[in-house]
């Protein structure tokens, strides 16, 4: 069974994967983010680590616009087109050329939310939301259809799908929950509907990078064929299976990012994957639950890629 076989598998719920498919992505040195040495860097870590697909970070956001001080500046935001993503656009050609006939090829998505903070700064943000959200939508709208151009690019250019980072529902991010539903998810949703529509294997991953959840359920009718989730909700795990269920569709994830696969050796690593994949749903692929530091050791994501294809099933 191919590595493309084995990943597309889980969308068969009739006939799950026989091996536990696996992978791991970190930020490389910022020599190796754009062109021809960050294509080589992102071939030479899949080789090395054997992981299941490529995913393609994304490191193009959007530039910082010192302009926008006042609310109404927003419905000036700079509406970028491909000339701007052609370094990122680049990598993606380079890596689907490379790699596609092996794997399938995930571009790393930020969300509308995610690259308005890129812009503007997060207090900035939250604080415009608070004052006149309504002129901070004709922006969000603007920094959506930018996106949907550079997603429209990279399914041209061949990739497989897309690994769509969302937040803005953490813990104390919004004083009004409504906000969410009114500047957060629409631009969320039109972003993935867009990449449902021409990709067949779209993951969301739903990122506490800014802080925890005290609930996931809202993301629930997302988008995505696969979910990457938080270890942790409102103060407590929140276990594969259950979130398995939440979802209803397979889930990735299962390591801490900070704990043994960055910091271990790889006798602890392998104790610590065994341990998740005793408990692991059928619909599974081993991960961490965000990027994992730059300096994790390469052996380590090796060795607990081994140990989930030694893991067989069925």
């Amino acid at each position: 069974m191919s590595r493309r076989e084995l990943v597309l598998g889980l969308l068969d719920a009739a006939r799950p994967p026989a091996a536990i498919p696996a992978a791991f992505f970190l930020h490389f040195d910022p020599s190796c983010h754009l062109g021809p040495a960050a294509v080589a860097k992102h071939v030479a870590f899949f080789r090395a680590t054997g992981m299941d697909f490529v995913k393609i970070q994304y490191e193009r956001k959007f530039p910082p616009l010192q302009a926008i001080t006042r609310p109404e500046h927003w419905r000036a935001m700079p509406r970028y087109d491909e000339g701007f993503f052609a370094p990122q656009l680049e990598v993606v050609e380079g890596l689907v050329a490379a790699l596609k006939r092996e794997a399938l090829v995930v571009v790393t998505l930020y969300s509308p939310f995610m690259c308005a903070g890129h812009a503007v700064g997060e207090e900035r943000l939250l604080r415009h939301l608070g004052e006149a959200p309504e002129s901070v939508l004709q922006g969000m709208q603007t920094i959506t259809e930018s996106l949907l151009t550079f997603v429209k690019a990279c399914a041209r250019l061949g990739v497989d799908g897309f690994y769509h980072s969302t937040q803005g529902g953490e813990r104390g991010r919004f004083a009004d929950r409504r906000l969410f539903d009114a500047f957060v998810r629409p631009f969320d949703l039109a972003v993935m509907r867009e990449a449902e529509r021409l990709c067949r294997f779209n993951i969301l991953h739903v990122c506490d990078f800014v802080g925890e959840y005290d609930d996931i359920s809202r993301f629930a009718d997302y988008p995505g064929h696969v979910v990457s989730c938080p270890l942790r909700v409102s103060g407590r795990p929140l276990g594969l299976a259950e979130a398995h269920r939440l979802f209803r569709r397979p889930v990735m994830g299962g390591l801490d990012r900070h704990g043994a696969i960055a910091t271990g050796d790889p006798a602890e690593v392998r104790s610590v994957v065994e341990a998740v994949l005793d408990r692991a749903p059928e619909g599974f692929i081993l991960g961490a639950d965000c990027t994992v530091p730059a300096e994790t050791p390469w052996e380590n994501l090796r060795t607990a890629i081994a140990a989930a294809h030694a893991r067989r099933r069925g």
